[in-house]
């Protein structure tokens, strides 16, 4: 007996994606940092991604966590104002961020930021 065997190409799992709230980057829902607004209007990281609330998503960089929180995209996104205790949790999880570093170019070297006209630094 010759049993005929389909091959279908295989199933390719659903990665769920997310917008951060300051660079507008889309990526993977594991690799962004969830902040939520509580039921009783607190606005708190959730490490966990499992607690209750509307949810907003951040990268895991010092300057996305420094719009956010500077151009109220927090705010706006929870339509609800930052009370100074959120906002002093926010910050201290802020503190612990590493700082950004430069892009780097094909050769390893960092990149040279353009000036304002376009042109490279001498």
């Amino acid at each position: 007996m010759n049993k005929t065997v389909s091959k279908q190409p295989k199933k390719v799992k659903h990665i769920p994606l997310r917008t951060c709230v300051a660079c507008r980057e889309t990526k993977s829902k594991r690799e962004l940092l969830r902040v939520v607004r509580t039921p009783d209007s607190h606005v708190v990281l959730d490490a966990t991604s499992k607690k209750a609330g509307r949810g907003a998503y951040l990268c895991a960089r010092l300057s996305c966590w420094e719009i956010a929180l500077k151009k109220h995209r927090l705010e706006q996104e929870f339509e609800v104002a930052l009370s100074t205790e959120d906002r002093a949790e926010l910050e201290a999880f802020i503190a612990t961020l590493p700082k950004d570093e430069p892009p780097l170019s094909v050769t390893g070297e960092p990149k040279a930021e353009l000036s304002a006209k376009g042109r490279k630094p001498k």
